[in-house]
């Protein structure tokens, strides 16, 4: 028997409200890849929906894992990756940022790139175009994140957040590309301003484990929730009720459809029992943060 690679990678939410496109968080559920070299490149799905007819150079997994070896000069070899995953697709939980990250993990593994987490997050981040979920999977965590002009990722991480979140997935799809085509080309400048401001208050709170005060700015966004509120099902009524409930706040989670909120760690169990029969047409969990990000385990 050869080596075999473990690798799991949180899934994640990004944005929490007004953090548009810079705040992450990784949270407990997980995508799962068992590697090991083969002789020919395959793929062996669970718990996954892929299209019935795929070719292994269209797989996001492996398409980046080639990018990511010829970028530092490595020959990739084949692989079989036995795939399983927790993350629903195009929900807003971070599907496609964890199989960019574990994309990046193969190649790092089977090439022995020797890859530092900062190489592995920039490189995530510019793939994805944007450090939110991306740098949350592989951190763990919460991140805050922001692009200079000269292309560098600066990024600012803690593992250290004592709250809890619950998320509403609903059984529809919201693919990014659809959720962005509804946002204005521009703001106004005093609204983007406002907007900012809200942002730089909700980053403060989380900061400061503020999180009553996080919970009222994630409520606040203006960069992309007011436009994409009518794609979400039960938007308005969700964040009612789950104030009504004790949360501290409910936001759009990443381009949704999934929606996600903010609690007290002690009460986020008796909230999703609470919300269960409310929403009986989705799928509502408690989610614990991820501090560990992406992770190898190595077998022989």
């Amino acid at each position: 028997m050869g080596k075999k690679w473990t690798i799991t990678v949180p899934g994640s939410t990004a944005n929490l409200g007004p953090g548009f496109d810079s705040i992450g968080l990784a949270l407990g559920l997980y995508l799962r890849l068992d590697v090991t070299l083969h002789n020919e490149w395959a793929f062996e799905h669970h718990s996954i929906h892929l299209p019935e007819k795929f070719t292994v150079e269209d797989h996001l997994v492996y398409k980046v894992a080639k990018e990511v070896a010829e970028r530092y000069d490595a020959d990739l070899p084949d692989c079989k990756v036995v795939m399983t995953s927790e993350l629903p697709l195009a929900r807003g939980l971070g599907s496609s940022a964890s199989a960019i990250v574990a994309g990046i993990e193969v190649a790092n593994q089977v090439c022995d790139l020797n890859l530092t987490v900062e190489q592995k997050y920039t490189l995530a981040s510019r793939i994805e175009g944007h450090p939110d979920n991306a740098s949350a999977s592989v951190c763990g965590g919460l991140t805050i994140g922001a692009s200079l002009p000269n292309g560098d990722l600066e990024l600012i991480h803690t593992q250290d957040v004592r709250a809890a979140f619950a998320v509403f997935i609903p059984n529809v799809e919201l693919k990014t590309s659809e959720a962005r085509k509804v946002l204005p080309a521009q703001y106004d400048k005093a609204y983007a301003v406002h907007a900012s401001a809200n942002a730089n208050m909700l980053t403060a709170a989380l900061l400061t484990k503020d999180y009553k005060r996080a919970g009222k700015f994630m409520e606040h966004d203006l960069f992309h929730e007011p436009f994409r509120a009518n794609l979400i099902p039960n938007y308005h009524e969700i964040r009612q009720t789950a104030k009504d409930a004790g949360a501290y706040g409910t936001a759009i989670s990443g381009a949704g459809p999934t929606v996600i909120s903010l609690l007290p760690i002690e009460h986020v169990q008796a909230f999703v029992e609470k919300m269960k029969p409310l929403f009986p047409t989705y799928d509502i969990q408690a989610v614990k943060v991820d501090t560990e990000g992406v992770r190898v385990d190595i077998s022989e």
